[in-house]
């Protein structure tokens, strides 16, 4: 195939985007360029849940049926103008030169190499060991399904708002659904981790016929597993808006709870712009300051005795 190149400008930067005509999508059509133009239309919803964030992508070069790569380092031949910001790679001798997608530029960049997945950090530059948000991954087990999933995320609500948490809901994009738990962004990402941890297996053992915490795919027993464990520094969860490679280009998409409970629907690609403007950011409030661990132990106790 011959490589064919538009050339355009975003926001002063000059930019050589190749190939938008390649299908990335073949069973729907959906090309290249339709991506890049998707992540331009919802860039200004989608920037403040990426902006100071390191930034982990999933790359499919030649579309969702091709061979992908999760990419972490500055890519070979990148702009001097894109953001970086360096990180120590755990265990390892070797630094990480890590995106940082602060302007709409960067974006259509990244979507030009093939960026289909945008997984930034649960915590940001200036305070990288301290997440600003936990997460709860609902992943049903089949024969689970969405409707199971549906049911833990209405439990898992209920005993978050007992403790002063207000958890914000969005859809996986695939078969899950994501909890995010705003934080005071004071803890560490240890004290955060076993905190979900405790979260999650009081709903496993509250309701042993839906839900579990068994990492071994083969043990969930076709149950729900709340997955707690990307409370880690340096791992990742898609973000809000990321388109997801799979059949339909569907998107990480916001839910308020009174949708849940009626459907749990993710938006596509061409529907998520109209869903945006006529509800807004409904995943804005994840961005805004939340309880400490140490308040939510307090509520949970206070609970516990009765007292609240």
């Amino acid at each position: 195939m011959v490589s064919t190149r538009t050339e355009v400008t975003v926001e002063e930067r000059r930019l050589s985007l190749s190939n938008l005509d390649r299908l990335y999508w073949p069973d729907d059509g959906y090309t290249k360029g339709e991506l890049v133009a998707y992540y331009a239309r919802v860039y200004s919803s989608l920037a403040p849940h990426l902006r100071d964030r390191p930034l982990v992508t999933t790359r499919y070069p030649k579309g969702i049926e091709e061979q992908s790569f999760y990419q972490k380092n500055l890519p070979a031949g990148a702009p001097d103008w894109v953001t970086v910001f360096p990180v120590p790679s755990e265990g390892k001798d070797q630094v990480i030169q890590y995106v940082i997608c602060n302007d709409l530029p960067t974006l259509v960049w990244l979507a030009n190499l093939g960026t289909i997945e945008l997984h930034p950090w649960l915590s940001r530059i200036g305070s990288l060991d301290q997440p600003d948000f936990a997460v709860f991954d609902l992943d049903p087990d089949f024969p689970s399904t969405i409707a199971e999933a549906k049911e833990v995320a209405f439990i898992l609500r209920d005993i978050l708002l007992l403790l002063g948490a207000q958890p914000q809901l969005k859809t996986s994009g695939a078969t899950g659904l994501h909890l995010f738990v705003p934080l005071a962004g004071t803890d560490s990402y240890q004290e955060v981790r076993e905190f979900c941890r405790q979260v999650a297996q009081t709903v496993a053992t509250q309701r042993p016929d839906l839900a579990t915490v068994e990492r071994k795919v083969a043990e969930r027993g076709g149950k729900v597993y709340i997955d707690w464990l990307q409370n880690v520094k340096g791992k990742t969860i898609c973000a809000p808006y990321s388109v997801r490679p799979l059949p339909g280009a569907p998107v990480s998409t916001p839910l308020t709870w009174a949708e849940l409970a009626t459907g749990a629907k993710s938006s596509n690609i061409n529907e998520m712009q109209n869903r945006l403007q006529q509800q807004g950011d409904l995943f804005s409030a994840v961005l805004k300051p939340g309880p400490s661990v140490a308040e939510m132990y307090s509520n949970l106790n206070n609970v516990l005795s009765g007292r609240s």
